[in-house]
């Protein structure tokens, strides 16, 4: 088995999830090989509960590590569990288009681009697209340029 799976469903196995019993395991590949693992931790309020890729993400980040290759999704789930719209948006804007494994605890796995999860959502970037312009609309000059600096995660790059 590949070694981001297996460090995927290694990491996992460290989740705290006390209240949904749901533990995902996530293995992120840089560029020049290392592989920053990350587990969901829960917190009671749920607001706080943090997913298991954006853990790797932040590990990674702050590790040093700027340009990845591929992240691993470990879930014990029938069908393969793929990040959340959160996760997706920051492994977006942290890594582009990078390649995405998914895995369960069966050993079905499954390989595709960050950009699939994001087909199919025209109506999503249309509201998107107009809440962006009602907020430059009323927003300061300087509060421009901060939102234009959002990368939007249907455009490699951004907007």
């Amino acid at each position: 088995m590949d070694a981001l799976l297996e460090a995927a469903l290694a990491a996992r196995k460290h989740a705290h999830a006390p209240f949904s019993g749901f533990q995902v395991g996530a293995a992120l590949e840089d560029d020049s090989g290392r592989i920053h693992t990350g587990c969901n931790v829960e917190n009671a309020t749920y607001g706080l509960t943090i997913c298991a890729e954006r853990v790797a993400v932040f590990k990674a980040i702050s590790e040093g590590a700027r340009k990845f290759r591929r992240v691993a999704v470990a879930a014990d789930t029938g069908a393969l569990t793929p990040p959340c719209g959160a996760c997706r948006q920051i492994l977006w804007e942290f890594c582009g288009d990078i390649e995405v494994l998914l895995v369960n605890l069966e050993g079905r796995s499954e390989s595709l681009r960050l950009k699939d999860l994001f087909r199919g959502h025209s109506m999503l970037r249309s509201l998107v697209s107009l809440l962006l312009l009602a907020v430059a609309a009323w927003a300061e000059p300087a509060d421009w340029i901060w939102s234009a600096r959002y990368v939007s995660p249907w455009t490699p790059g951004g907007g």
